[in-house]
């Protein structure tokens, strides 16, 4: 079973940024597949990026080019750099492993945007 830890979570001023850590207990080869959502107050989580374990990346059109996906592999670790935070990008952030059919959640950390 994979655990995943996000951390780097916080309080930040509009036009401000955070990097995102979320820790995994398994190798690059054993998370397939890794995923950032966050989930705002009132509305459905949301995808935001993903990251395969080829390299292989893509991002939902709300974060483009604001947010990048990163993982250090030798740290079992992936990485949500997050520029140009606005008020609206306050939300619980939680990262996410596919592995075949099985899918393994964090707790989230969460991100408050304001000034």
């Amino acid at each position: 079973q994979v655990q995943l830890e996000e951390s780097g979570g916080g309080l930040v001023q509009p036009g401000e940024s955070l990097r995102l850590s979320c820790a995994t207990t398994e190798s690059v080869r054993n998370t397939p597949i890794m995923r950032w959502y966050r989930r705002r107050s009132g509305k459905e989580r949301e995808l935001l990026a993903t990251i395969t374990s080829s390299g292989v990346i893509t991002y939902e059109d709300a974060v483009k080019g604001r947010f990048t996906i990163s993982r250090d592999s030798a740290k079992n670790t992936v990485y949500l750099q997050m520029n140009g935070l606005q008020p609206e990008d306050t939300a619980v952030y939680i990262c996410n492993c596919q592995q075949r059919a099985l899918q393994y959640w964090g707790q989230g950390t969460q991100v408050t945007v304001s000034s």
